[in-house]
């Protein structure tokens, strides 16, 4: 690592007070940056100012406070949409996560949009929060799920994507990244193939948005979704962006409170936008700190984390690759900071708690994509996945432990 790179990574490294403490008597190590990130100083305060200076609900009060918690939360749908690169904020409709956001699409495209014995394209890499809402639905509607396959380098196999459409196809709902393998999908191939046969396209970002600069103007899905917590911010956030298409013409599934216009027990007008679809009072201080979290993620510079995290996975797939007893999963060109691997012979699940005992939090098992690994033909793997405050020597103490557990472990 170059020096100015060093003192790049440290400067982060110092607005995240968790790195400063130790597990296991050993400094924190954190790669589990796919099941959620650390927090930095910024969002922590953000969240600790709102209750400490303008708690209160917002939309419905004239009071002050009640005034200042809708600003700094419509300010927040204003960042996201900036960071995102859409100039209509109203597309962005705050959730409580990517899982909320597909039930949503899900919901309600159920109500008017699919018909019975529609048909539903996913891909291998799904994770469960993008397959069960769909598979409910079609086991509800006579209807059937198609799975893109994948070739022997663990890419999707976009050529068959083609020949699996039919008169019944209707939707193609995949991950924008793998959260297992951490490949990225040719989103713009797929975007082609689904506008050529007039097809609604949902991407998972859910593992694509903390890594990587995206531009929704530019590749213009029907959906995009992504949770606040993989990106710096607070669990229990999210965001559900839908084209101008949708924001007209999705019907509500989960109407309440501040959805509407009107209400009476003959007729109810329901509100414009993103309103529209955020029922019930919100996650307030989370969303408002999802807004610091971008924030930050700017400040940064994505272009920045992304292109250091790409030379971690690099360096350590590289470390990786020289121990005999490893076996790498999903070795790609396009990847963004996640890496899986297993020790032959030996049980993740042994491999993760033998890492925690040396302070490095890594993920294991089958990271909610049992039908990938099912393809795989493995019962799961250890996963690591990077984060902008991640650093070579971290990997060079892990890789050293990893050697200990091997000697320790394998037969």
């Amino acid at each position: 690592m170059l020096q100015n790179e060093s003192k790049w990574v440290e400067k982060i490294r110092n607005d995240f007070p968790i790195l400063n403490r130790k597990v296991n008597n050993n400094p924190l190590i954190y790669f589990d940056n796919g099941a959620t990130t650390q927090k930095p100083n910024q969002v922590i305060q953000c969240i600790t100012n709102y209750y400490t200076n303008y708690n209160s609900n917002i939309h419905r009060g004239v009071h002050s406070l009640s005034r200042e918690a809708s600003e700094a939360f419509e300010n927040s749908r204003n960042h996201v949409a900036q960071f995102f690169g859409v100039k209509n904020t109203q597309q962005i409709v705050f959730t409580s996560g990517t899982t909320a956001s597909i039930n949503l699409v899900v919901n309600s495209l159920a109500d008017n949009v699919l018909k019975q014995g529609d048909e539903i394209i996913l891909s291998t890499y799904e994770h469960h929060s993008n397959i069960l809402p769909w598979q409910l639905w079609a086991q509800k509607n006579n209807g059937s799920l198609k799975v893109i396959p994948l070739k022997s380098d663990h890419t999707l196999d976009l050529d068959q994507l083609e020949n699996m459409i039919s008169p019944k196809t209707k939707v193609i709902s995949v991950a924008h990244v793998s959260n297992t393998l951490g490949i990225i999908s040719d989103i713009q191939r797929i975007k082609e193939i689904a506008l050529k046969y007039n097809l609604i396209l949902f991407i998972d970002g859910a593992q694509s948005a903390p890594h990587m600069q995206i531009d929704l103007q530019k590749i213009a899905p029907d959906f995009f979704a992504c949770s606040a917590h993989k990106m710096y911010g607070p669990t229990g956030t999210g965001m559900l962006y839908m084209s101008e298409k949708w924001l007209q013409e999705l019907p509500v599934s989960g109407p309440g409170g501040g959805t509407i216009k009107s209400v009476s027990f003959e007729q109810t007008e329901y509100a414009e936008g993103a309103l529209r679809f955020e029922a019930g009072t919100p996650h307030i201080s989370g969303v408002i700190a999802f807004g610091e979290a971008v924030n930050y993620m700017n400040s940064i510079g994505v272009a920045e984390i992304s292109k250091h995290e790409n030379e971690l996975t690099i360096y350590a797939q590289n470390k990786l690759k020289e121990i005999n007893e490893v076996e790498l999963y999903g070795i790609a060109d396009e990847k963004a900071g996640v890496i899986s691997f297993n020790v032959k012979n030996v049980h993740p699940f042994d491999v993760g708690s033998i890492l925690d005992k040396y302070g490095i939090a890594v993920r294991t098992g089958h990271h909610c994509t049992q039908p990938l690994m099912k393809n795989l033909g493995i019962p799961g793997t250890v996963r690591i996945s990077f984060a902008a405050y991640n650093q070579n020597n971290e990997i060079d103490f892990f890789i050293e432990k990893l050697k200990k557990a091997i000697s320790m472990l394998a037969p």
